[in-house]
């Protein structure tokens, strides 16, 4: 399953098109981003990570409307292919197994003095 590893910030990114949804384009996503995670993140990291999503086959994207507002340059939005969605399920497969791996006495014994 090498092949569906998703780095941090991937990972970040292909959670919040998936939120997004139909109306996922870069600044809507570096808002949201910011917005869940209070983190500030730039531009150029983030269509770097866009691209290399789209490289690797899993999102897709396509061209909008023009608008006025942007000068008549259209928008970029994105979407999640089906292998996308395997590379997502095997994050979180992944992650799930290693949280119920954590010993329960290990949260106990850690937060209680917190």
């Amino acid at each position: 399953m090498k092949d569906f590893q998703l780095g941090e910030f991937e990972e970040i990114v292909i959670l919040t098109v998936g939120i997004l949804n139909q109306s996922a384009y870069s600044v809507g996503i570096k808002d949201e981003i910011e917005l869940r995670l209070s983190r500030t993140v730039s531009m150029g990291a983030l269509h770097t990570a866009l691209n290399r999503l789209e490289e690797k086959g899993y999102l897709k994207s396509h061209s909008g409307e023009s608008t006025e507002e942007r000068a008549g340059r259209p928008r970029r939005y994105f979407e999640i292919t089906a292998l996308g969605k395997k590379a997502m399920q095997h994050a979180k497969d992944t992650r799930d197994e290693l949280w119920s791996a954590i010993p329960k006495t290990l949260w106990q014994a850690n937060l209680a003095g917190i």
